[in-house]
Formats: C-alpha cells, sequence, structure tokens
C-alpha cells in the first residue's frame, strides 16, 4: 500500500539517519518499526508523512504513485493521520475543539471561518467515544492527564477518517498503565477499521504485544523484519546490540 524504494535520508552536515532502504507496508496491518533512539525509525516516518523529503529514492503510495509532486503528497495527506510523541494538543482550547481540527484538511476556505458543521462535530464526540473521553468533550485540554491527551490525539487522528496511520513514539512520555491503555485503543480501532498503521517504538515486548509485523532498525538501516513471534533473543541482540538498554525491555 505503501512503501519505500531506494530511500535515504541524509540531513545538511552530511549526517546519514536512514541509508538506502526498500520496505513495503501491507494495507491494514499493524507494522512497529522497533529500534533505539537515533535508529532511523522517525526518519522513516518522516518520509511517509512528507516531512522530509528522500534524499534519493521514492516513496510510493498505491493508487498514488510516487509522492514527489505536491497533489499527490496532499492527496496521500488527506487520508494518512499522524500521532506525535508529544500530543500537540492547544491547551486552552476544549477537547473537543482539539479533535476538530482532525476535520480540517476536509473543509473548504469557507468552512474554516465558520462554526463546525453539526456532522463534525458528531463525527468527533463519536471518536472521542471510541477512546472512552466523551465525557471529557468540553473540558480544557490542558486539564487532561498525558495518558488522556495521547489519546485526544488518536480521536483527532480518527477524526481525519483516515486509511494510514502513523504514529511517531506515542507512549514514549507515559507510564506502562498509560501507555498500555493507549497501544490497546490505536490497535482495537485500526483492526476494527481495517486501517494501516506504522508505529514507532522502542519498548520490546509492547512491539510483541501489539504489532501484526515487526522492523527492526539499528544504525539507519533495517536489520530486522518479520512477525512478533520471530522477535527472539537473538533479534532483539541485533536491533539494540548486546548493551540493551534497559527502557527497552521494561515492559516485559
Amino acid at each position: 500500500m505503501l512503501g519505500l524504494q531506494q530511500a535515504s535520508v541524509t540531513y545538511p552536515g552530511g549526517r546519514t539517519a536512514l541509508t538506502p532502504t526498500d520496505i513495503q507496508f501491507a494495507e491494514g496491518q499493524i507494522t512497529v518499526l522497533l529500534g533505539p533512539s537515533g535508529a532511523g525509525k522517525s526518519s522513516i516516518l518522516r518520509l511517509l508523512n512528507g516531512l522530509v523529503p528522500p534524499s534519493q529514492g521514492a516513496v510510493v503510495r498505491k493508487g498514488i504513485g510516487s509522492l514527489e509532486q505536491p497533489l499527490a503528497m496532499r492527496a496521500h495527506r488527506l487520508s494518512t493521520a499522524m500521532i506525535f510523541q508529544q500530543h500537540h494538543l492547544i491547551g486552552r482550547l476544549t477537547v473537543l475543539d482539539n479533535v476538530l481540527l482532525g476535520r480540517l484538511g476536509a473543509w473548504s476556505w469557507l468552512q474554516t471561518i465558520l462554526p463546525p458543521s453539526r456532522r463534525d462535530r458528531l463525527l468527533s464526540i463519536a471518536a472521542l467515544d471510541r477512546v472512552g473521553l466523551a465525557a471529557r468533550a468540553l473540558d480544557r485540554a490542558d486539564g487532561l492527564s498525558g495518558g488522556e491527551q495521547q489519546r485526544v490525539g488518536i480521536a483527532r487522528a480518527m477524526a481525519q477518517r483516515p486509511s494510514i496511520i502513523l504514529a511517531d513514539e506515542p507512549i514514549a512520555s507515559l507510564d506502562p498503565a498509560s501507555a498500555e491503555r493507549m497501544l490497546g485503543d490505536l490497535r482495537r480501532i485500526c483492526c476494527d477499521d481495517g486501517l494501516t498503521a506504522i508505529v514507532s517504538l522502542h519498548q520490546v515486548e509492547f512491539a510483541r504485544r501489539f504489532a501484526d509485523r515487526i522492523v527492526g532498525v539499528r544504525h539507519g538501516g533495517i536489520v530486522f523484519d518479520g512477525p512478533p513471534a520471530a522477535l527472539d533473543d537473538h533479534a532483539v541482540d541485533q536491533i539494540y546490540g548486546v548493551e540493551r538498554p534497559a527502557g527497552a525491555l521494561a515492559a516485559e
């Protein structure tokens, strides 16, 4: 459905974050990009959502082709939602108003200066209900806990009505219980709606429990690609090296 064709990322100053990489992400599958900080996971996600262009190679999507042209990228982004590491909510707005921002891409310029339609408000409330936060719709976003704010991020992504969800370390700032709730909500929604999800994590056990496929990334290259059952100790050593950081196995 979506993939990289010999795509690489070299940032200004000559630092190579991703070596030439070929990978395809299957429709309706939850893929976890697993690896330590600086491995190249975020660079893959930034390529997939167009935040950085490939230094070489291409990003290709089924039905659209190469995303090099602006019109192709716009079509891709309209059906691709992003969940960020740090929520990126507007604290002074209500929870509902934050979720309604997921509808911006579907609005005409006139709709952006008019009050949201009843349809969009109902759609956004339904998205909040799916993550258990409909009762908090009229609360200010900055009054929610970190875990609740991240679940609002999921609802905002769902309000966009995407076919692809990209999530960059979405549980990095959460405690284990909140992280499990957030990933459980995300997996349930993706499975119910048949969505494709690509999620970067560094917690091995969460990857094993919530992914359909795990792609291990190290030093800007893919060192593992397989189902969770194949992620044995040898594979983990390939991804993290023998000296594994304590955080990598914190959920085990």
